[in-house]
Parts: C-alpha cells; sequence; structure tokens
C-alpha cells in the first residue's frame, strides 16, 4: 500500500510528530493530489484532544486543503494532472440515501465519509491534509482557481464554505441587513462573502479591537453586541452566530426584524436557551447549518476566484512539527488573524 510523510498525533493531546501513515489506492475513480496547504480548523483540535467524542489514532488532521493533481485513475473524466484543486470536510457519502440525490452530501443519513478521524464504507481509517499526499474519489474534489492565492484559498474548504452555505440558504443580497457575530476564522469569511453579495453587512462582537478589520472586510460598522439588543431592535433580517460563546438569545432575536433568522455555525459548550415569545411574536427562527454540498462549495470557490476572496492567514512552518503545537494553543487562546495554514512542502 503507498505511504505518504504526515504529521501525526497519536494519542489525545499528543504532541505532532513526523510519520508516514497509508494513502488510499489510486483506482479508477481516484485523483492523486500533492497537497501544498491546510487550514487549521478549530474542529482539528477539538478532535485531535478528543473534546467532541473518541477520536481514532493516530490522526492526520485536515479538512481545509489545496494542492494540485498528481495522479488520475482510468475513469476520471473531471480533472487532469497539474490542475489546482481543494478537498474539505468529507470525502465520500452513501450516494444512494435521500439527501445525497439531491447533491445534499453533507447531511446524508447513513453518514459521509469524513476527511479524517472518520472510517471509509470499507472500515479503513481516514487521513486528512496534514501531509503531503491525499487520494480522493473525484466526485469530493473541487477545483481551486489559480487566480488566488493557495495558502489563503485553503480555509474556503471548509470556514469558507460554512459561512457561504446560510447566507446562500437564506437569500443574502442587496436589501438585506446581516450580522456576522464574532470576527474569527469563521467569522470573517462571513463578513467579506455578505458585502460581496450586496448586503448591508454588520459586525456583531464584545470589544471594539476588530473595528477597524470589519470595515476593511467589507461591513458597515462593528457594533458591540450589547449595544446592538438595546439600540437595534427590528433591525437585522439574519445573524450568523460564528461563536462558541454563551448568547443573550431573546436579546439578539429582539434585533430581527419581523420573519429574521439567528442562523448557528459555532459550536457553544453549554445548551442555550430562549423564551417561545421571542420567536412567535415576529414570525422569528432559531437555525443552523454545516458547512456545504459539493456543488455550493465549487460555486463558492467560483464567487472567491471571481471576487478576489480569500481567507487572511498566518503561515505554519511545519518542518518542527512542534510549530503546529504551538499554533494549536494560540488558535484556543483567539491569538490569530484570521486563520492558521499549514505550509506542507515542509512536512
Amino acid at each position: 500500500m503507498p505511504r505518504t510523510r504526515s504529521l501525526v498525533t497519536n494519542s489525545p493531546g499528543a504532541k505532532f510528530e513526523k510519520g508516514e501513515l497509508p494513502l488510499r489506492e489510486l483506482t479508477s475513480e481516484m485523483v492523486a493530489v500533492k497537497i501544498l496547504f491546510s487550514g487549521i480548523c478549530h474542529s482539528d483540535i477539538h478532535q485531535a484532544r478528543d473534546e467532541w467524542f473518541e477520536g481514532i489514532f493516530p490522526m492526520v488532521p485536515g479538512h481545509e486543503i489545496v494542492g494540485e493533481v498528481t495522479a488520475v485513475g482510468s475513469a476520471v473524466s473531471k480533472f487532469e494532472v497539474g490542475e489546482r484543486v481543494g478537498v474539505g470536510t468529507f470525502v465520500d457519502s452513501c450516494r444512494t440515501c435521500e439527501y445525497c440525490k439531491l447533491g445534499m452530501q453533507n447531511y446524508c443519513l447513513t453518514g459521509n465519509v469524513q476527511t479524517y478521524n472518520g472510517r471509509h464504507y470499507d472500515q479503513t481509517p481516514t487521513y486528512g491534509g496534514y501531509a503531503k499526499d491525499i487520494v480522493v474519489d473525484q466526485n469530493y474534489v473541487l477545483k481551486v482557481s489559480k487566480k488566488i492565492d493557495a495558502a489563503g484559498s485553503a480555509p474556503l474548504l471548509c470556514a469558507g464554505v460554512t459561512l457561504w452555505s446560510p447566507l446562500k440558504h437564506w437569500k443574502v443580497g442587496p436589501g438585506k441587513r446581516v450580522a456576522i457575530l464574532g470576527l474569527g476564522g469563521l467569522g470573517h469569511m462571513g463578513v467579506k462573502f455578505a458585502a460581496a453579495m450586496g448586503a448591508e453587512t454588520y459586525v456583531l462582537g464584545h470589544s471594539p479591537a476588530k473595528a477597524a478589520d470589519a470595515i476593511e472586510f467589507g461591513a458597515k460598522a462593528y457594533v458591540l453586541t450589547t449595544d446592538a439588543i438595546e439600540n437595534h431592535k427590528n433591525f437585522f433580517d439574519l445573524i450568523i452566530n460564528t461563536t462558541s460563546a454563551d448568547l443573550d438569545l431573546d436579546g439578539l432575536l429582539g434585533t430581527l426584524r419581523v420573519g429574521g433568522s439567528i442562523v448557528s455555525v459555532g459550536l457553544p459548550g453549554r445548551n442555550q436557551n430562549y423564551n417561545p415569545f421571542s420567536l412567535v411574536t415576529g414570525l422569528k427562527s432559531i437555525a443552523g447549518a454545516n458547512t456545504g454540498n459539493i456543488a455550493d462549495t465549487q460555486e463558492m470557490l467560483n464567487f472567491c476566484a471571481e471576487h478576489n476572496i480569500v481567507s487572511n492567514i498566518e503561515l505554519v512552518d511545519a518542518g518542527d512539527a512542534s510549530a503546529v503545537d504551538a499554533a494549536y494553543d494560540r488558535v484556543v487562546e483567539s491569538d490569530v488573524r484570521y486563520r492558521f495554514v499549514i505550509d506542507a512542502s515542509t512536512i
């Protein structure tokens, strides 16, 4: 079985070290990709540290992957050697359930195959983007334009589509007022997208330290969340919560216009509570969204190429595996503007 150089964590919370782990075979439908860059998502940290559920070790995290095609299987028609491509949060789905048939692979009823810390349907473990190579079925590979920065485009494969999906679903555009709650790795992508879609865009946060960045990314204003609750009644059409903080849901619901929605893409550590009267008095909704399907991800990538949108990043030289451990600690401390990306050439 072929193998590739990887950054590996061998037990929950263990330091990263270099090693070699198996690659999938290049069968007829498969695409071999030399990984150029791999984003560090906060969910990588949760899984590598067993904070969500029991992980599969050894683990190679990474589901924000950008690379170049190095080989294709005999039946591959969508990609050619030398193309720039991306791989996101899943690498297969059942293809037979009602949602897969609708192209909503991210909501596969059987359970899609996660890019790492998962198992293929033959029960072999999946290994992600902190590596030199990956082999993926052509139907779960995306085209990434060479017009945009390769390193900055890596977080689009998770952070980007996680914000794109609800913005598209709730039909954001001219005439809509959109608030992005939290200006981090997810939130800054939401601001860029909402503004480029033509919406009147605001950032809600607890500190004005990033106010200038919010304006640079396209927001009309940065508003303290407490101020919004007090002074922006019946104001927003949509609020997207990108944070993991406890929320004053009733207060935020009061800032929505009739028919407005609060959509969570962040994952708070505790249950959130609200008064049903906050909903029924204004036809309001509390909702959630989970990354995006393959078609939406490709649409988002094309939009980014058209509008020159990428993530603001700090590049991690993985020549020393401890650099990734340090980056993890800084993410936990919210000490990054706005996304870490691993340079896979140094693995």
